[in-house]
C-alpha cells in the first residue's frame, strides 16, 4: 500500500489523525523538504528517503520520485509518501497516483491541512469573510516567466474572485504584480506576504499589490491579495502570544522535554530541545528498591521527591505484582510528583507548601517520630531530607529508583538561543560538563526553583528568571513574565 499524505503547513499540531496513524505504520517513508521536521519523529522505525526539491536544486526528478515508489512498493511495504501541506494542491500527487495506478498498486489519498488557507489564517487573514470576500482562488506562483505564454488566464482570475493566494510566488512577484495591475485589479488593492507561515519564525509584510515587490522576504513564502487583508490588524493572534519570536533551549531528559517544550510552544515560543540528562536504572540494578517494595507493609510513610521517583517505584511495584493498596502514608514533594501518584490512585498525604526538601520535612516534623520511613529518589541526591527526618526521631531507609547521567551533547547554535531553561541541578551540572561554563554565562538562564538556582549560582551565573512554584507551569509563568509584553509583533 502506497498512502501518499499531506503533512501541513509547517505546525506539526496541524498534522492529522490519519496522517499519524500511517507514519507510525510505514516501513518507508519518501518525503519532501518539509516544513517542520519532527513530524518526521512519528516514524522512527520506518526507512526514511529524502527526495525534497527547492528552487534550483532537485534531489530527484519527479519522474525518478514515481519510480521509487513502485520500487518500494513492490517489496510488500507499507510506502508513505509524505508531502507538505496537501499532495493534491500544487503538491504533484496526481500524477504519482496515475503512476501507481498504471503499475496496479493501491494507493490512499490522506488530505492535508493546506498552507493556501492555513498560512493566511495564522497571519490573522481569513480568504473569505461575510460583506468583504465571498469567494478565493489559489494560483501557482511558480510558472516559468521566460515562457511565451502563461497558462493562467490572467484576464479572467484578476477580478474575477474576491482574494487570490499564489503559491511558490516569490521569485516572480514583480512578474505577477504586473499580470493583475494590467488586467484590471488596482493597484492600490491590499496584499500581504507571509513567510514560515505557522512557524515561530513567522513574517508578515502587508503593503499595496503596487508596492509589494519592494518587501524584502526571502522565498518560502504565500502572497496574498485582496479586501481581506485589511483584518489582520484585528485578528492577528499568532504573533501576540507573549514568547513568540523567543527561541528557547529545553535541557529536561528527552522522555520529560514534551511537557515543557509544549507548554513554551503555546505561548510562541520556538523550542530547541538539548537534552542533558537521561534516566537509568539505580547502579545495583533495582536491588534496594525490590528489597524495600517485599517489605512495604514494614514501612509507615513512603516519600517522593520526583515524578521520576513516582514512576520508577510504580514500574517496580508492578513487576512483583503488587498495586496502590501495599502503601500506607506516602508523601510528595512537590505538586507535580502528587500529581503523577494519582495516576496510580494515590492522595498524598502531606504535600508541602514550598517545593523543596527542607519544607517537606518540615510538614513531616510532626508525624515521624518513632516511624519508619521508606524514601524513595534519584541516587547521589541531596540529604537534607533524610537527615532532618532522622533528627526528628524517624527511622528512614533511603533506595535509590533510579540514576541521572549525562546525554551525548547535541550540536547546537548557541548564538540564535534567547534563553535556556533548567529543571534541575543535574541539568545544570550536565550542561556545564557538555558546553563549558563561559557558554551559560553568555545566554540568559531560566531556573525550576531555588536548589537549581543555586546551582547556577555556583558556577557564577546568575538566573534570570526562577519560578515561584517549583513546577513546569510555574516556570513556564515565570519566563512568560520575564518577557512581558517585550516581544516583536509584525
Amino acid at each position: 500500500m502506497v498512502y501518499l499524505v499531506g503533512a501541513g503547513p509547517g505546525d506539526a499540531g496541524l498534522l492529522t489523525l490519519k496522517a499519524c496513524e500511517v507514519l507510525s505504520a510505514a516501513d518507508v517513508v519518501i518525503y519532501d523538504r518539509l516544513a517542520d521536521d519532527t513530524i518526521l519523529n512519528f516514524c522512527a522505525d520506518a526507512k526514511k528517503i529524502y527526495v525534497g526539491k527547492s528552487a534550483g536544486s532537485h534531489t530527484l526528478k519527479q519522474s525518478e520520485i514515481n519510480k521509487l515508489l513502485v520500487e518500494e512498493a513492490r517489496q510488500n511495504k507499507i510506502v508513505v509518501r509524505l508531502k507538505g501541506g496537501d499532495p493534491f494542491v500544487f503538491g504533484r500527487g496526481g500524477e504519482e497516483a496515475l503512476y501507481l495506478r498504471e503499475n496496479n498498486l493501491p494507493f490512499e489519498i490522506i488530505s492535508g491541512v493546506t498552507s493556501a488557507i492555513a498560512v493566511p489564517a495564522y497571519a490573522g487573514i481569513p480568504v473569505t469573510h461575510r460583506g468583504v470576500a465571498t469567494s478565493f482562488a489559489v494560483v501557482t506562483g511558480h510558472e516559468d516567466p521566460t515562457k511565451p505564454e502563461s497558462t493562467i488566464d490572467w484576464e479572467k482570475i484578476s477580478t474575477a474572485v474576491d482574494t487570490l493566494i499564489f503559491l511558490m510566488g516569490v521569485a516572480n512577484l514583480p512578474q505577477i504584480v504586473t499580470k493583475l495591475i494590467e488586467h484590471g485589479r488596482a493597484p492600490d488593492t491590499p496584499a500581504a506576504l507571509i513567510r514560515w507561515g505557522t512557524k515561530p519564525n513567522q513574517e508578515v509584510f502587508v503593503t499595496t499589490l503596487a508596492e509589494i515587490p519592494n518587501a524584502k522576504i526571502l522565498p518560502p513564502a504565500i502572497f496574498v491579495v485582496g479586501e481581506v487583508v485589511k483584518l489582520r490588524e484585528q485578528l492577528k493572534w499568532f504573533e501576540t502570544r507573549p514568547l513568540f519570536g523567543k527561541k528557547i533551549l529545553v535541557t529536561r531528559a528527552r522522555a520529560q522535554a514534551s511537557k515543557l517544550s509544549s507548554a513554551l510552544k503555546n505561548f510562541g515560543a520556538e523550542v530547541v530541545e538539548c537534552p542533558t540528562i537521561k534516566i537509568v536504572a539505580p547502579s545495583d540494578n533495582f536491588r534496594l528498591l525490590d528489597a524495600a517494595i517485599k517489605n512495604l507493609r514494614g514501612f509507615d510513610w513512603i516519600i517522593f521527591t520526583s515524578v521520576n521517583g513516582v514512576e520508577k517505584f510504580f514500574e517496580r511495584l508492578k513487576v512483583h505484582k503488587l498495586d496502590a493498596r501495599a502503601l500506607n502514608k506516602v508523601a510528595a514533594i512537590g505538586s507535580a510528583t502528587a500529581e503523577k501518584l494519582l495516576t496510580f490512585g494515590i492522595i498524598a498525604d502531606v504535600v508541602p507548601k514550598d517545593f523543596v526538601s527542607e519544607s517537606l520535612a518540615e510538614a513531616l516534623k510532626n508525624f515521624v517520630g518513632g516511624k519508619k520511613i521508606l524514601l524513595a529518589r534519584a541516587e547521589d541526591a541531596r540529604d537534607v531530607l533524610p537527615d532532618a527526618l532522622k533528627n526528628f526521631g524517624a527511622e528512614v531507609e533511603v533506595v535509590p529508583a533510579y540514576k541521572t547521567l549525562p546525554e551525548v551533547p547535541a550540536q547546537i547554535d548557541f548564538d540564535s538561543i534567547d534563553l535556556v531553561t533548567f529543571t534541575s541541578s543535574s541539568t545544570v551540572k550536565n550542561f556545564v560538563a557538555a558546553y563549558g561554563v563561559d557558554r551559560l554565562k553568555k545566554i540568559p538562564s531560566a531556573a525550576i526553583g531555588s536548589i537549581t538556582s543555586q546551582t547556577l549560582q555556583s558556577f557564577g551565573v546568575t538566573a534570570a528568571v526562577v519560578a515561584k512554584e517549583f513546577t513546569i507551569g510555574g516556570l513556564v509563568e515565570a519566563i512568560k513574565k520575564f518577557y512581558g509584553g517585550n516581544h516583536e509583533t509584525n
